[in-house]
């Protein structure tokens, strides 16, 4: 079912380890609030918080713009929002992939008017080329050609989470 291994798990572990250790000289000194966007990103988050040598604080939310399609369907839908009050706090979203954009633009807005006292976002996998709004990642691990993308937290209809690796689906 899936093609080619596009990024080992080698190259996912070594650019965790250096994208921790810039947030960590980023934020020095500073506290963290980690958002995990759920579900994609639960197996890059847990292994960026152990990379990040600071003391930070963790949450998640699950939003969704695709539904069960393979295609991005424009409204973000907030399923679960964040249980920490964020006022004053220095916010990295950690998002397993930027598409379109749609969904990470919205939340940057829907946060920032939250109070918080920066927001900044990490993703592991960033498609330019699909882009449709104005939006760069603070931090990001490798930009993909315009593939379906699966593993290391991507799905296709919640399976193959759980690849140790990044591979594409042939469409």
């Amino acid at each position: 079912m899936t093609e080619e291994i596009l990024i080992t798990q080698q190259q996912l572990q070594d650019k965790v380890k250096e994208l921790g250790a810039q947030i960590t000289k980023d934020y020095e000194g500073q506290e963290l609030l980690l958002v995990g966007i759920l579900k994609g990103s639960v197996p890059f988050m847990a292994d960026l918080m152990r990379a990040i040598d600071l003391e930070l604080e963790i949450d998640f939310m699950q939003v969704s713009s695709y539904g069960s399609g393979k295609k991005t369907s424009g409204v973000v839908k907030i399923m679960k929002d964040l249980d920490a009050d964020i006022t004053g706090k220095n916010i990295l979203i950690v998002e397993d992939i930027i598409d379109s954009g749609y969904t990470l633009n919205y939340l940057k807005q829907y946060l920032s008017n939250r109070g918080c006292k920066s927001l900044k976002i990490c993703t592991i996998l960033d498609k330019p080329s699909r882009r449709q709004v104005d939006l760069t990642p603070d931090y990001r691990g490798f930009e993909v050609d315009d593939l379906f993308i699966v593993g290391y937290g991507l799905d296709l209809d919640q399976k193959l989470r759980n690849l140790p690796y990044i591979s594409w689906i042939k469409e």
